[in-house]
């Protein structure tokens, strides 16, 4: 945990088919009267395969499919970690370590593919976790052209079973969204994600929930602060963000009860309003790492077996749920703000 403290302490605190994009005054349809409610859960880094594995089971028990931001370099072993170089970095440097072993690649590689095949989103988180922010739009197309790359060699590298039928489509075709590490967003990034053909990018921040903007090319969410904790101040509703809000970023084992029962009753309110009113799509982000114990991840786990179970409730992926609001270009000047300056892990 120590070496996970210290990349969070350096970090600010804090195939699809679209159809015709017509104009930008077309809102996403559906009267508030008619249409569910929609959750969009999603977790950051994908590292972990016991958290591949536990997340998966939460699906499946829950009626729940996730949006995974998968960082490509859990899918590179550390002895070839000088094959990866992210931009203005020497060869081989990643913020948050690389792969285990060849064996722990290809169970994660397993992990991947059975979680795409059970309806589950896998998206990009880019691969070192580096902040972007002053990259240039040519140092973005490179990292992500190293993103897809590394995809689209892992099984042959690693795989303990021979490649299945569909890898490289899936990859070429099926990632189409984005989150940026520490949820640093600049227009070199939207352009280049434009550019690679990427759909959406949810690396934005709004005041609640909000609509995703269609900008440049880019559906753009934004992760909502919520009312949290005894005097209800905002947060963004991120583990990382409850982490820090909680503790200062430091474990602290004699409160995991506590946050855990914080950090639910943050979601479960801020969803009660949209279910209860307008029905704006709610957003949760957590990362394949554990902080104060289990705490938020439990208080997940109590928030989507009582939602996601519900008739008139989807929790879905991004992607599906583009793809099921038959989204055009929404109205200009909704409540996402672009880009933040403070964010997440």
């Amino acid at each position: 945990m120590r070496s996970i403290c210290t990349v969070l302490a350096t970090s600010l605190a804090f195939s699809l088919s679209m159809p015709a994009l017509a104009n930008s005054g077309a809102e996403l349809r559906g009267s508030i009267g008619a249409k569910p409610q929609y959750v969009l859960i999603s977790f950051d880094n994908s590292g972990s395969n016991a958290l591949w594995d536990r997340s998966r089971a939460l699906a499946e028990r829950s009626n729940a499919k996730f949006t995974y931001f998968l960082s490509c370099v859990f899918l590179i072993d550390h002895g070839d970690r000088k094959s990866y170089q992210a931009p203005g970095e020497a060869p081989g440097r990643s913020n948050i370590g690389f792969a285990l072993s060849k064996e722990d690649i290809a169970k994660r590689l397993d992990n991947i593919w059975r979680a795409r095949n059970e309806g589950n989103e896998i998206a990009s988180h880019a691969c070192g976790h580096f902040d972007g922010k002053t990259w240039s739009k040519a140092e973005w197309k490179r990292e992500l052209a190293t993103y897809k790359q590394v995809l689209r060699d892992a099984w042959s590298k690693y795989g303990s079973d021979p490649e299945p039928e569909g890898w490289k489509t899936f990859v070429d075709r099926e990632i189409r969204g984005f989150r940026a590490p520490y949820l640093s967003e600049s227009p070199a990034l939207i352009s280049a994600l434009r550019d690679m053909g990427y759909v959406f990018d949810g690396s934005g921040v709004s005041r609640g929930p909000a609509l995703p903007v269609y900008a440049n090319g880019v559906y753009q969410f934004g992760l909502p602060t919520i009312n949290e904790g005894p005097q209800n101040r905002p947060v963004i509703a991120m583990d990382y963000n409850l982490f820090v809000r909680h503790s200062g970023g430091f474990e602290r084992t004699d409160h995991l009860n506590e946050f855990e029962n914080r950090a639910y009753d943050a979601f479960k309110g801020a969803f009660d309003r949209q279910y209860r009113g307008s029905r704006i799509p709610f957003q949760i982000g957590l990362h394949f790492t554990l902080m104060n114990g289990d705490a938020y991840w439990r208080a997940l786990e109590r928030f989507t077996s009582e939602v996601c179970t519900k008739p008139d409730v989807r929790c879905t992926t991004y992607s599906e749920y583009l793809k099921e609001t038959g989204a055009v270009t929404p109205v200009a000047g909704t409540d996402l703000k672009l880009p933040v300056t403070s964010g997440g892990m």
